[in-house]
């Protein structure tokens, strides 16, 4: 069901997640995190939020799928809940990222020279106490 279909502007979480595609489990999850509040709690212990939280959830889902860690949308969040920050602060929260896929990718790609160096030296022929990668490995 879409929330176009909703008379009140509080819904359950199960509505979030049928909406967004994940679980109630990790929607609860992002609760326990502080990525996400529900506006209401009923004596049965039905949470309801505002069906609004779904442009959040989106906003964390994107965030997520570009490589930010839960803790870095927080963050993100924060600014963007703060009416004084300037674009400013979110650009070089996305300008470290930025440098730090940098290294990463810098390191993996050591690491695939290392592999592929690896491979080059061994035939995958013979015995594997033999092997000139596992040779290489323990030394």
């Amino acid at each position: 069901m879409t929330p176009s279909h909703h008379t009140s502007s509080l819904v359950k979480i199960g509505v979030i997640a049928s909406t967004t595609g994940l679980s109630t489990q990790t929607l609860r999850y992002y609760q326990t995190r502080g990525l996400i509040q529900p506006k209401q709690y009923l004596e049965s212990g039905y949470r309801l939020y505002e069906i609004s939280i779904i442009e959040r959830i989106k906003f964390i889902q994107h965030s997520k799928a570009i490589g930010f860690s839960l803790d870095e949308v927080l963050e993100l969040l924060k600014l963007q809940d703060d009416p004084n920050v300037g674009a400013g602060q979110v650009k070089q929260k996305i300008d470290a990222k930025v440098t730090a896929l940098d290294l990463k990718i810098a390191k993996l790609q050591q690491i695939k020279q290392s592999l592929i160096q690896l491979s080059n030296n061994c035939s995958g022929e013979g015995a594997i106490a033999d092997c000139p990668i596992i040779a290489e490995l323990k030394s």
